[in-house]
């Protein structure tokens, strides 16, 4: 058994500002108590002084297979089994380092995610749920992951293997992709009876669906065909943005959440495909902030992911840099964590153990230096990471 203590703790929801020592049991937090509490017989105790303790980031975006270099989508197809689960546990160790204990992979080669965890629940590594590979039209975006169908029997079917082979959420490319030549992130690559026939047969299985949508009609479909979460929002036209009214009724009244996959490393230019779909849009990272805080303004869901591993400036561990530009872009500091932690929590079904520095929830902490409310780039600074009661 082990006591915590530090200055703050953000709660998921909440901060509790006077000092807190919270005793962890386990792989369970057993209580949150004020400074000073006595502690229970045999307890150690660990001092933080000057740091916040938040619950374990949750990135509801990554792609493990992808190794943060230059052109990594396009070179998974390259790497040996092998080499994958290197791949996949060493960007597992930087997430982690940066304070995420729990990761949701949307972006699996064939299935080498979904079979590494099978085989390591029990690791010193971030909790994983994977998607399996996305489901996308043929030469779509992100073909080379395995996921190529087309047709609403063959969507079935698709949906049916992510199912058995123990999916916790089933990913389709709704348009194309920066980051796949020859796809139109503009454009669409399913229309709306092909996406519903996916989401009745997810939901049919448990399974809730996520889509990847640049273009405003492909987030249009999306909703329309009851997705339960869109991937990067980006609102993309031929002509640019349109940040268009009633879709943005649409994504609040329907309760789809949104995960726009903010965040960069600082100082880092874009990758030639990005800049040129942001010359062409007249987007700009400032800009995508302040975006994305205006629909969170306007009640729209949204949660915390960075797409991690996609390239050097969106490598594993960049987590923090997507909350902090959501901050940037006008999000309360809380509102902004909540988007990392209960939030996120809640939409991969989670609620119950993650996401919360509460009795009873998994002992995932995080501790950082200074008080978030006072500068969110405290993320930035991470102390101590625990996960499942253990330092990491």
């Amino acid at each position: 058994m082990i006591a915590i203590e530090v200055d703050a703790v953000f709660d998921g929801e909440h901060f509790l500002s006077d000092g807190a020592v919270v005793i962890v049991e386990g792989r369970q937090i057993r209580s949150v108590n004020p400074r000073g509490t006595e502690l229970p017989a045999g307890c150690e105790l660990l001092q933080f002084p000057g740091t916040t303790l938040l619950p374990g980031l949750i990135d509801m975006h990554v792609h493990l297979c992808c190794d943060s270099g230059p052109d990594a989508l396009d070179r998974i197809p390259e790497f040996s089994d092998a080499e994958l689960v290197t791949v996949i546990e060493d960007a597992l160790a930087a997430h982690l380092r940066s304070g995420v204990t729990t990761v949701r992979d949307l972006g699996d080669r064939e299935w080498a995610v979904i079979d590494w965890r099978d085989r390591n629940r029990a690791s010193a590594f971030p909790t994983v749920l994977g998607s399996g590979p996305p489901i996308t039209s043929p030469r779509g975006h992100c073909w080379n992951m395995g996921g190529e169908t087309r047709g609403v029997e063959q969507l079935r079917r698709a949906v049916a293997e992510r199912a058995e082979r123990g999916a916790d959420i089933v990913k389709i490319m709704a348009s194309g992709g920066v980051n796949t030549p020859g796809t139109d992130p503009a454009g669409v690559q399913f229309g709306v009876t092909e996406i519903r026939a996916v989401v009745d047969e997810s939901h049919a299985r448990g399974l809730g669906v996520t889509a990847h949508a640049h273009s405003l009609a492909a987030i249009k479909n999306a909703v329309a065909a009851g997705v339960d979460g869109i991937e990067h929002c980006t609102f993309i036209t031929s002509d640019g943005i349109d940040v268009a009214g009633s879709v943005v009724a649409d994504l609040v009244a329907s309760g789809t959440t949104v995960c726009p996959t903010l965040g960069i490393v600082p100082g880092a230019t874009p990758a030639p495909r990005t800049l040129e779909m942001m010359r062409k849009t007249g987007m700009s990272v400032s800009q995508r902030n302040h975006t994305v805080a205006g629909l969170h303004s306007a009640g729209v869901r949204i949660v915390s992911g960075s797409d991690g591993g996609i390239r050097a400036g969106k490598p594993h561990g960049v987590m923090p840099e997507a909350v902090i530009g959501l901050v940037d872009g006008g999000v309360s500091p809380t509102e902004g964590l909540a988007t990392a932690t209960s939030l996120a929590a809640a939409a991969c079904g989670l609620a119950d153990r993650k996401g919360r520095v509460l009795a009873g929830y998994d002992a995932d902490l995080v501790a950082v230096q200074g008080d978030p409310r006072a500068g969110v780039t405290a993320l930035r600074d991470v102390r101590a990471v625990f996960l499942h009661g253990i330092r990491a």
